[in-house]
């Protein structure tokens, strides 16, 4: 059953530096998501350690880490129809070389290390990195003029 939900987007370090934010938020946009939350942010390592606390027994953590505490993050909430499960398949496959053209990774990446965006992978996730990344308030709640045109 499809659901109208809202997702966790970040545009991680180096799709930043590369100038890919706005290229990103496009692919969104098209596809008939609504932008709930929107921030650019260098968290800092403690936020960036609870973010991927389900990783922190990995060898690659504390390299994680330090590369996504390297630069500014672009966070964003999505909203929309499976927007979980749909901001995946534009994001592309985590590998980049496993990821089809047309997706985000597919068109921009060609590193897992360097795979320009973050994306939830459940609705659950979502939950808890929205909650970690904005503040109540920050998360607006509108209606766009659009919705009727782009839902049944």
């Amino acid at each position: 059953m499809s659901t109208t939900e809202q997702t966790f987007i970040a545009v991680k370090p180096d799709g930043v530096q590369r100038g890919l934010v706005g290229k990103i938020i496009s692919r969104f946009e098209d596809r008939g998501f609504k932008l709930a939350a929107i921030k650019l942010i260098t968290p800092g390592k403690a936020h960036l350690e609870k973010h991927y606390a389900d990783l922190k027994d990995k060898p690659f953590f504390p390299g994680l880490v330090e590369y996504m505490n390297s630069g500014p993050i672009c966070a964003m909430v999505w909203e929309g129809l499976d927007a979980v499960k749909t901001g995946r398949v534009l994001l592309g496959a985590t590998n980049p070389l496993a990821s089809a053209p047309g997706t985000i990774r597919g068109d921009f990446s060609l590193a897992v290390g360097r795979n320009v965006c973050h994306g939830s992978d459940s609705v659950e996730s979502a939950k808890k990195e929205i909650a970690l990344w904005f503040q109540e308030g920050e998360v607006v709640s509108w209606e766009s003029a659009q919705a009727k045109w782009i839902y049944e």
